[in-house]
This record gives C-alpha cells, sequence and structure tokens, in this order.
C-alpha cells in the first residue's frame, strides 16, 4: 500500500493529472460553462450515494466533480477502512491538496465556470474542506497539504460550502484557527452520531466562523453518522430516507441560492 509520505515532492500538476484518471464529471442538460460542485466521498471512500447526491445539483442546473482520493494512492476500501478512517493516514490537512488540484482542475475546464465553485464534503471529505479553508496560504499551506506550486489563491472562485457530519476531532485544525475562506458554509450533522460526536461537533461548529460569518449547522435530531447512505454496512449508521431527502433539500437550496 502506497503510504502517505509518499506524496510530500508532489506538484500541482501531478496531483491533477493523477486524480484527473479517477474523476467523475457529470454535466446538467444545457449549454455550459456551469456552476460545479466539488464533491469529496468520505474515509470509506467513493460510493453510490455520491451519484444520488450529484443527481441533486444537476437538477438544480450544476456541474459535478466527484472526486475519488483513493484510486492513484492505490487504496482500497478495506485498506480505507483500516487506515484511513483510524486515522493512520491520510489526515484532513493532507488531502486538502487533492481538493487544491481539483479545484485548478476545475478551473480549466471549458465546461465549468470558473467564478461559481462550491466545495461538498462527506466526514473526511468535510474535515479536508474545513482544513484547507482554514490554512494561510504560501509556505505553510504547501508544507501542511505536502503539495508545491499550489496557487496563491486556491479557493478563487468558490462562492460556498455544503458539508455533511464532518470529523473535528484529533488532527483537524479549524476548531484552532476558524475559517480564512470568507463564503457561506452549511453543515448538516446529526445528533445520534457516535462516529464524529454529533453534538460535540454541533458545538465546535456553532462556534467556527469565517472572517464574516457563522456557519450554518443545520440540527437533524436523532440522525446517525451516513444517515445518507442506503447502503450503510456499519452497525453505527443507520439510514434514514426522510432524513436523507430533507438534506438533499438543503443541498439543492443552496446550490440554487449560489448559482
Amino acid at each position: 500500500m502506497t503510504t502517505a509520505n509518499t506524496y510530500s515532492r508532489e506538484t500541482l500538476e501531478q496531483r491533477m493529472a493523477a486524480l484527473a484518471v479517477g474523476v467523475e464529471v457529470l454535466l446538467p442538460e444545457g449549454e455550459g460553462p456551469f456552476p460545479v460542485a466539488i464533491q469529496l466521498h468520505g474515509c470509506g471512500g467513493k460510493k453510490k450515494l455520491q451519484g444520488r447526491w450529484a443527481a441533486v445539483a444537476r437538477s438544480a442546473g450544476w456541474a459535478v466533480v466527484v472526486v475519488d482520493s483513493y484510486a492513484h494512492r492505490g487504496i482500497s476500501q478495506l485498506q480505507a477502512y483500516a487506515t484511513v478512517c483510524t486515522g493512520l493516514q491520510l489526515w484532513g490537512r493532507e488531502r486538502a491538496g487533492d481538493l487544491f488540484a481539483m479545484m485548478e482542475w476545475t478551473r480549466r475546464q471549458a465546461w465549468a465556470d470558473p467564478r461559481r465553485m462550491v466545495v461538498a464534503g462527506w466526514s473526511h471529505g468535510a474535515w479536508t474542506t474545513l482544513d484547507a479553508m482554514s490554512m494561510e496560504p504560501g509556505d505553510p499551506m504547501a508544507k501542511v497539504a505536502r503539495l508545491s506550486a499550489i496557487p496563491a489563491e486556491p479557493f478563487a472562485g468558490v462562492v460556498g460550502a455544503f458539508l455533511l457530519y464532518p470529523w473535528q476531532g484529533v488532527g483537524a485544525i479549524s476548531p484552532r484557527t476558524g475559517l480564512r475562506i470568507d463564503v457561506p458554509v452549511r453543515a448538516i450533522v446529526g445528533t445520534k452520531d457516535s462516529v464524529v460526536g454529533g453534538k460535540g461537533v454541533i458545538r465546535t461548529l456553532t462556534n467556527m466562523k469565517t472572517p464574516s460569518r457563522s456557519i450554518a449547522v443545520e440540527i437533524f435530531e436523532g440522525a446517525t453518522h451516513a444517515f445518507d447512505e442506503l447502503e450503510a454496512q456499519d452497525w453505527r449508521n443507520r439510514y434514514d430516507p426522510a432524513l436523507t431527502e430533507r438534506a438533499h433539500r438543503l443541498y439543492a437550496e443552496f446550490l440554487k441560492s449560489l448559482a
């Protein structure tokens, strides 16, 4: 298995090329350029739920870029659960390099509107998003993300962030620093989430701010971690169709408000 340290000397261009091999692009009907939602999967890897969320975004008129952070690293789903989900490798701050690379890749696509991008993250992907939004540009960002040649402002064109049940425990940067990127952020957290902490994460996110605004925290009473994953096999995660429909509606409303 490839270890995280292998990627410490990658350039942005190298990471873009590696990720582009496994990226999935879904376009809405009509002619572009389209606003774009960049979706980052959780620690278990890219799953079918990403396609269902992408369908919601496409119905709202947005293109979707579904990032696979594991394919080019050679991390299987079993390895992901054993090492990424347990914190042995690929913390959010390092995976932020994937986000920086895919934002730049998206800006270069003819079908994409580089002035209207939203980052959407699930669990580990939400942790990654928040850490990336908290990093200072320049050498500090490059060192933490283990990636060189990052643009001076990698978040150029990003107009919002949508997060589901983000990890904000050991290893997370954003609870200490707050967010540098000043865009609307909406987060969904369940009160019965035993994976990321539920009520503890709600408190953390409620206290977190961008330079000019607080995070809009949507509290889902009774929701577990991955309540939107129909195929969930972890005993801690319970699929809830009604809450999933509500979450999809919030996603569509959020995107439409930024279109």
